[in-house]
């Protein structure tokens, strides 16, 4: 029975070797690729993976190729839902210190999708709600998520999703963003200066070893949001992201 239950801890721990590998590889790989970034067996691969397809959590495209599958978005949404419980309460400080709306994203096939949001008692409108997908380049919570990644893996991202400017401030050009990307990891937090919306501006950080890269952000109209906010935001965005991180790694 020993033997059993190792070979079958053996064999998840396999199953999520290749999701992980597939997701690293933007969504989809062919077969030798995936044969070339680990040391399983082809024929442990193709096993595996012919098991995946049938359970509907991989599927295999029209070229071959191997592609996350439907099945797994249900449970990234219940995973995204759980990410955005154990934030909200830190959410919800925020807002009551700083007066200004909070918000909770994650990385998800290249995109940033909001999964907690906790908004200010000021009538505002703005761009972010729980649920929405942006782009990481220009957005506060996607530029802290970015600044955690190797600049080739940035490369690799906004070479798949592009970068559109959704307003005349966006940054538009990988050059210009990977020195925005330097400037956040030298002072720990980034800026959304009206990249997204006109009018809004937001400060984001990282949570630190979160099971999947995640940020934390306040936004509001550049009138309130401004420098000396700046000077209070920062300090308790840095707690509560430390916070979140400590909840979400508990044993």
């Amino acid at each position: 029975m020993a033997e059993k239950a190792s070979g079958g801890v053996q064999s998840v721990e396999r199953v999520f070797e290749l999701l992980e590998l597939i997701t690293d590889a933007g969504g989809d790989v062919t077969l030798s690729e995936l044969s070339s970034s680990t040391d399983l067996p082809l024929p442990t691969i193709h096993r595996l993976l012919r098991t995946l397809v049938s359970l509907g959590y991989i599927r295999q495209l029209p070229n071959r190729r191997y592609a996350l599958g439907p099945r797994l978005i249900r449970l990234g949404e219940g995973a995204s839902k759980q990410l955005g419980a154990v934030a909200r309460p830190q959410l919800k400080n925020l807002v009551e210190r700083l007066g200004e709306t909070s918000n909770m994203a994650v990385l998800d096939s290249d995109m940033v999708i909001y999964v907690a949001q906790v908004p200010s008692m000021h009538s505002m409108r703005m761009f972010t709600e729980v649920g929405r997908r942006a782009h990481t380049h220009d957005t506060g919570v996607g530029k802290a998520i970015l600044a955690q990644l190797d600049d080739d893996v940035v490369r690799g991202i906004v070479a798949r999703t592009g970068m559109p400017t959704p307003t005349a401030k966006s940054i538009g050009d990988i050059d210009s963003l990977l020195a925005d990307l330097k400037l956040i990891r030298e002072r720990g937090y980034s800026i959304d200066e009206e990249e997204q919306e006109l009018g809004v501006r937001c400060f984001a950080m990282a949570v630190p070893n979160a099971p999947t890269p995640a940020a934390i952000s306040v936004s509001g109209p550049i009138s309130r949001v401004d420098q000396s906010f700046a000077d209070r935001a920062v300090p308790l965005l840095r707690q509560a992201a430390l916070a979140i991180s400590a909840e979400l790694n508990q044993n």
